[in-house]
């Protein structure tokens, strides 16, 4: 039987038996696996095609669209995903939200954080060796300990309006400053002068990966 095509679709031609119904079977067959799937979800997905061929292509109902990369496991890359909705931190005790509300949103294997923070009693925000200002969702806690530099007041004795920002990964349990997923700030405002040290807020906008 001839083929055509990139996908070397099998055709019947003039000396082929009249086998009909068998040719249009082989024919399917072949075209099948260059079809775009459906599928509602992840866990669609994973029990409709998990022993798919590479190269085997999903769509979800909300658009995401994978391509499997292995035949023989589950493996799979994410070609397109709609943004996930901002969650809100838990906010440690103490602790409420500044101007803008703290919140988190993962994007392709980056968490991005964005607010600010502040005492709820309107007074300055610690700074000798790291303060917690709450924790991040379960889903956006890193693999290892992710750091960078967030925003900080410049009222009062602040000189730089710069801290660092960590987010503490699960190696970090035992911290005294907080487990796994704590949002700590660290400065040195005010520390270095005849001042009170400390911040009137943290802005926590800023990005980390998950891996």
């Amino acid at each position: 039987m001839a083929t055509f095509g990139y996908a070397q679709l099998p055709v019947p031609g003039g000396g082929d038996g009249p086998t009909m119904p068998g040719h249009l079977a082989d024919l399917a067959e072949a075209i099948d696996p260059h079809l775009w799937q459906h599928a509602n979800d992840l866990a669609d997905r994973n029990t409709k095609y998990s022993a798919a061929p590479a190269q085997t292509v999903v769509v979800a109902l909300d658009g995401t669209t994978w391509i499997k990369v292995s035949s023989s496991s589950n493996t799979w890359v994410t070609v397109w995903e709609p943004l996930a909705d901002w969650q809100p931190l838990a906010l440690a005790s103490g602790y409420e939200p500044g101007q803008t509300v703290p919140e988190a949103r993962i994007d392709r294997g980056q968490v991005h954080l964005r607010g600010t923070i502040q005492r709820t009693d309107n007074g300055l925000i610690p700074t000798s060796g790291g303060v917690k200002l709450g924790t991040v969702p379960d889903e956006c806690i890193p693999q290892q300990i992710a750091r960078y530099d967030g925003g900080a007041s410049l009222t009062g004795d602040a000189m730089t309006g710069v801290c660092r920002i960590e987010v503490f990964s699960p190696d970090q349990d035992a911290n005294s400053l907080g487990a796994r997923g704590s949002l700590i700030a660290y400065s040195q405002d005010g520390s270095h002068d005849s001042g009170t040290p400390g911040l009137m807020w943290v802005d926590i906008s800023g990005y980390y990966w998950l891996d």
